[in-house]
């Protein structure tokens, strides 16, 4: 161990108490900051692993049709020029030819086409706006989540009737509804009949109250809609190629496509707000710490002026009593990360255990954490990178005494 170590060592004992109160600041301050980044960081990973399972990474939807000139009246010769006019046509009409063309891209992990539509749901004497999904159920359960959603009733029982149904959880709590029941869809034709076979919950409010799933042949006869689909759900070998992909796709099929991370931007602004806001907050902790250290190191100097005159007398340098007050600086950020670090992890797998019920954007029964270790290096940074600058300004105070003006000052 060198002497300026063991120096410091000596020094730190002469203000127990103050000392105290920084690493017990620092410890905190670490504790909280990977508690709350990792609370906020699983709550948004949760978030986005519920919402790629429900509506998957990236959808094409609407035909692409440029115009470059517009008539002035029906008849006329005349036309207008309008470079990059485009018009949107809902639906793919030739969704085969369009997922063929998605398999030319390695990207691609699957698609799946989903016709879309609006109908009453007519059971127990009471009517319910609804939003069927018509769904090719073996490619739809590659792009999505509903086997895992599922809450009650079985999905080989969907699989085996060309008529059943599965209904959100939360539609069947407001309409009393069985599995088995029978129910009727009014589309764009005549009512239909089809037997509820299966529920789910996805803890997104807005698809557990409206969404149903029926076969996609059911679908067309319920909305008279013979051909074509709304749109395509795809999934991808990694969802963070989204952005990327879409534009590429977009240019190859000719039909609007849609990264999740566009498709969900609001709430993906939110969590980051939040996680830097609390980021933010809980850093003060730790620069309020600091501020404590830079408080005690000033008043070790002064308290240990005369011992800095003699080590300077001994032939101690400048450098050298600068070090060893930076060490102190140091030896206390260090107890007070691993301290920190520790009592993170145990407080980030006790809020992992407590018992929550979340229902809106996602469900949960309790608190979601991330496990990441770059919050416990960003804590680490932020307390030592503040607590060594509140130790350098004393450091550089005490290496600035003058032994002789130390000595004629005490003797006088």
């Amino acid at each position: 161990m060198s002497p300026a170590l063991l120096i410091a060592l000596r020094f730190l004992g002469a203000r127990k108490r103050a000392m105290l109160m920084s690493l017990t600041g620092i410890v905190f301050g670490v504790a909280f900051f990977v508690i709350t980044q990792a609370q906020t960081a699983g709550f948004e990973a949760y978030f986005i692993k519920t919402i790629l399972g429900v509506n998957g990474m990236v959808r094409v939807e609407e035909r692409i049709q440029s115009s470059r000139s517009l008539a002035a009246s029906e008849g006329s010769a005349f036309a207008i020029a309008v470079e990059g006019s485009v018009k949107y046509i809902p639906g793919i009409q030739f969704p085969n030819k369009v997922i063929e063309a998605l398999h030319g891209f390695p990207e691609v992990a699957a698609a799946s086409p989903v016709i879309r539509g609006n109908a009453l749901l007519l059971a127990n004497f009471r009517e319910y706006d609804s939003k069927p999904y018509g769904i090719d159920l073996a490619s739809f359960l590659a792009v999505s989540n509903l086997e895992q959603s599922i809450v009650n009733g079985r999905l080989r029982d969907f699989a085996g009737n060309p008529y059943g149904l599965i209904v959100g959880a939360r539609i069947a709590r407001r309409l009393n509804l069985q599995i088995g029941d029978s129910v009727l869809l009014d589309g764009a034709g005549e009512p239909q009949r089809f037997r509820i076979e299966a529920f789910f919950e996805t803890g997104i409010d807005q698809v557990d109250r409206e969404r149903i799933y029926l076969h996609l042949p059911a679908i067309r006869t319920l909305l008279n809609r013979p051909t074509g689909v709304s749109f395509l759900q795809i999934n991808l070998v990694d969802p963070a190629l989204a952005p990327a992909l879409a534009p590429r796709i977009q240019e190859a099929v000719g039909h609007s496509t849609m990264a999740w991370q566009d498709r969900e931007k609001t709430w993906l602004q939110v969590f980051s707000v939040l996680r830097v806001s609390s980021a933010l907050t809980i850093s003060t902790i730790i620069f309020i710490s600091g501020l404590g250290m830079f408080n005690t190191l000033v008043m070790i100097v002064v308290d240990k002026t005369r011992e800095i005159a003699i080590l300077r007398s001994m032939g101690y340098t400048r450098a050298d009593i600068g070090r060893v007050f930076m060490f102190q600086g140091g030896i206390v950020v260090a107890l007070g990360v691993i301290i920190g670090c520790a009592a993170a992890a145990a407080g980030t797998f006790t809020l992992s255990k407590i018992p929550i019920r979340i229902r809106g954007i996602f469900a949960s029964d309790h608190f979601v954490v991330l496990w990441d270790p770059w919050h416990y290096v960003a804590a680490a940074l932020i307390a030592t990178v503040v607590v060594l600058v509140a130790s350098y300004f004393p450091a550089r105070r005490a290496a600035r005494l003058e032994p002789g003006a130390i000595i004629r000052g005490s003797s006088s």
